[in-house]
């Protein structure tokens, strides 16, 4: 079989019981992909990972015809295909442990989204969540981080609009091909992340959002970032998959705390126990960064203007006078459930209004 060696990628790629792991399996038995499809079954069972069922696949598979299928199909998308031959692959990406074979990117990565932070969490947060990430994304974006996220609902399609709305640039990682938006009502948004940053995919064209899909695409969120955030997280869920992931890799893992009796706080809370940076600010992620990181960052914007307080900030605000006053007599004294008064706070901190003390205690700011 005659077939460059980056049309071979594509077409091993597109194969439906390859995964990123077994690629990198049959590159070190084969040298190239190239000479992985032109061996027989036979040959292709002795690697590792490979079974009847993936070599009889492989084995059969016409790399030439299966390659211009796809390059034909990106280019009617306005997609780019990368290899990990290719100079436009990922820098982050390619530093993984098992990067994927081929990406599918509709609009552009450039050089310095490898200053980059995963955003992510649960698919229903609550008034503190949505509080949460609107706040870390706007201004980490604002200091020149690319925002990873999967586009998922929640957290995730919040990261992106948060980034975006704040000027920055947004990457979202699909578990899907890129013709099969998902979930579907984010059709917008991936033309808005196309158009000032990218959308990628590892899978091909036609792809359904299958959910073995999605422990790959976390990987490659995770891969893409020098760190990964998390607000909001149940115990068990993809969130958490990617943080582990990401721990893995020997990326920086950071968590937004939360309440001990919130479902939706449980994760962040197991990933502080297990050495996860606890963040507060902004601020507290960048510092954690190194050095020349930190140096390539825009400065914070000191005189940035804000919107006023809210009327139930303000409210807050003539509770705590010149005392420190404990969450629960804030709650009575406002009249609000004590989630929706800890999300009022938690805005108030990072807009620099108000700060925590031990023991549940909040003061005003002194400026």
């Amino acid at each position: 079989m005659n077939i460059s060696e980056a049309d071979a990628r594509i077409a091993l790629n597109a194969l439906s019981n390859i995964g990123p792991a077994n690629f990198h399996h049959l590159l070190a038995r084969f040298g190239s992909a190239a000479a992985a499809l032109a061996a027989d079954a036979g040959a292709l069972e002795g690697t590792p990972g490979i079974g009847p069922k993936a070599a009889a696949q492989i084995a059969a598979c016409d790399g030439a015809k299966t390659a211009a299928r796809e390059r034909a199909a990106a280019e009617k998308q306005g997609v780019a295909i990368a290899t990990l031959l290719d100079d436009s692959y990922p820098a982050n990406l390619k530093m993984a442990h098992t990067p994927p074979p081929v990406l599918y990117i509709a609009g552009e990565i450039r050089r310095e989204d490898a200053l980059a932070v995963a955003v992510i969490g649960t698919r229903s947060p609550s008034p503190y969540g949505r509080i949460a990430v609107e706040n870390f994304t706007a201004m980490l974006a604002k200091r020149g981080l690319a925002i990873i996220s999967g586009m998922a609902r929640g957290i995730d399609t919040m990261a992106h609009r948060a980034a975006l709305e704040a000027g920055g640039r947004t990457i979202a990682v699909l578990g899907s091909g890129l013709d099969r938006c998902y979930p579907p009502e984010n059709g917008e948004l991936f033309k808005q992340i196309a158009r000032s940053g990218a959308v990628i995919s590892q899978f091909p064209f036609g792809a359904e959002p299958d959910k073995r899909n999605f422990p790959i695409r976390n990987r490659i969120i995770s891969g893409l970032s020098l760190g990964v955030l998390v607000i909001e997280a149940g115990e068990k869920s993809g969130t958490m998959s990617t943080a582990y992931g990401a721990l893995d890799e020997g990326r920086e893992v950071f968590a937004v705390p939360g309440r001990i009796d919130s479902p939706k706080s449980i994760g962040c809370n197991r990933l502080l126990q297990k050495g996860a940076k606890l963040v507060i600010s902004p601020d507290d992620v960048v510092n954690e960064f190194p050095p020349e990181v930190r140096a390539a960052l825009a400065a914070p914007s000191a005189g940035e203007v804000r919107a006023p307080l809210s009327p139930d900030a303000a409210r807050i605000v003539a509770l705590l006078g010149d005392g420190e006053r404990h969450v629960d007599y804030l709650v009575e004294g406002i009249g609000l459930p004590s989630g929706v008064v800890l999300g009022i706070l938690l805005e108030m901190e990072l807009r620099g209004t108000v700060r925590q003390l031990p023991g549940k205690l909040f003061a005003l700011l002194k400026k």
